[in-house]
């Protein structure tokens, strides 16, 4: 049968194949009990060679079905059909031995049925049901009926049978089917996380768009009103200080520039040539001075703790812009000093990011970075969310959190790429 499974079903497969080992472990250990104690402790006579070969067997089988899910090897639904298979015939044998359908552990071919019909597809359980059915059919009429002295003492020993039988069962059907069901709600997190995200993607993905048409459309202003400055600086009758206003003017324009060629250039696509490995205090100290440069009214400082072996971490023009969003929701939030710390350890560079506002609001600290919030929230809106995307394309993260002295923190914490000496800070 062909192996028509996916990643995520073969991944159950493998985790409920690990549970069937164990359920395995346990009915084997059972049934060395049971077939070591009954002729002293119950005074029932057993043919015990043929039964501990059977059970040394399935020992045996069971161990390279342990060692198997140990491998790398691909997991299917027929593997799993086909041991369960050998587990109702094993049973079968044992419960032919013992009494057939007269022994009171007959129940356990229930077992079985229970794992193929939480673990396998509709046809193949209901074969594996179809298959117990006929096991425990054909042990009403072919088997070797136990040696009990006494017919009283015969059905005291089947009630006692029947109860232990009801026991055992319910309690490995139960831990099973409770495995089984932690393993469901986990999946299902991972498809609501992953749906999530798709959905934060195919925003990122629209406004990026925008973002280009929006490039496009601004470039005319924009050369108009180079053009326009250009000619206002050759007019001889201004004076020094309008030419220094006017040279401010047109640094921002070509600071707009270069920003919307950039946009231009983006489209949301990560693309591997505009990744780069950088040393992660360079890096953060000429995105601060490119920052200022959009932002001369605004302060920030870095907070000096020493240290050395500063690491290298990869980087992008959308981890850039990320940065550049949260700085500037920190400059909207307050006029104070914006306090940036940077930190590292063996695997994580985190960087630290405190405004001396009101901190965030409560919508921002829930929903920030899942969708575009409204501009009334300090400018953590669309922003917010289009860092959230960028880090965590590159395998960071970003965590929001209003600090007991007052104002807001942003978190980043970024993959290292390569560690160049000891630990620290700066």
């Amino acid at each position: 049968m062909a192996n028509l499974t996916t990643p995520d079903e073969g991944s159950n497969l493998r985790l409920n194949l690990r549970r069937t080992v164990i359920l395995r472990w346990w009915l084997l250990a059972a049934a060395v009990i049971a077939v070591s104690s009954a002729p002293t402790l119950l005074d029932i006579g057993l043919p015990q060679l043929p039964m501990f070969a059977v059970v040394v067997l399935m020992a045996g089988f069971n161990a390279y079905v342990q060692w198997r899910t140990g491998t790398d090897e691909p997991v299917g639904a027929a593997e799993l059909f086909g041991q369960l298979c050998v587990d109702l015939a094993a049973l079968g044998i044992l419960l032919y031995l013992s009494g057939g359908a007269a022994n009171p552990l007959i129940s356990f071919l229930l077992v079985p049925v229970a794992v193929a019909a939480l673990s396998l597809p509709g046809s193949l359980t209901a074969a594996i049901a179809l298959l117990a059915v006929g096991i425990y059919s054909l042990l009403t009429w072919q088997f070797l009926p136990l040696q009990v002295a006494g017919a009283e003492r015969a059905a005291r020993l089947h009630l006692a049978g029947m109860w232990l039988t009801f026991v055992v069962s319910a309690a490995m059907i139960a831990w099973f089917v409770a495995r089984m069901t932690a393993s469901i709600r986990e999946r299902d997190d991972r498809l609501a996380a992953a749906r999530e995200q798709a959905l934060r993607d195919e925003r990122v993905v629209a406004l990026g768009a925008l973002a280009a048409g929006a490039a496009h459309e601004l470039g005319t202003p924009l050369a108009t009103i180079a053009v326009i400055v250009g000619e206002l600086q050759r007019d001889i009758r201004l004076d020094d200080e309008a030419r220094r206003d006017l040279s401010v003017v047109m640094a921002q324009v070509d600071l707009c520039k270069g920003i919307i060629s950039t946009l231009a250039e983006r489209t949301g696509t990560r693309r591997p040539e505009h990744v780069q490995v950088v040393d992660a205090r360079d890096w953060l100290e000429g995105l601060r001075a490119r920052w200022h440069a959009m932002r001369p009214q605004a302060a920030s400082r870095v907070l000096p703790a020493g240290g050395s072996g500063v690491p290298l971490i990869v980087t992008e023009a959308t981890l850039e812009q990320a940065l550049i969003n949260l700085l500037n929701n920190a400059a909207d939030a307050s006029a104070a000093d914006i306090e940036i710390s940077l930190f590292w350890d063996r695997e994580t560079l985190t960087i630290l990011i405190v405004d001396g506002g009101p901190g965030f609001p409560a919508e921002v600290l829930h929903l920030g970075g899942r969708v575009p919030l409204p501009a009334r929230n300090r400018g953590a809106g669309i922003g917010l969310l289009l860092a959230f995307s960028a880090i965590e394309r590159l395998g960071g993260r970003i965590a929001l959190d209003n600090p007991a002295g007052g104002g807001g923190r942003a978190r980043i914490e970024l993959p290292i790429a390569q560690d160049r000496g000891t630990t620290g800070a700066i």
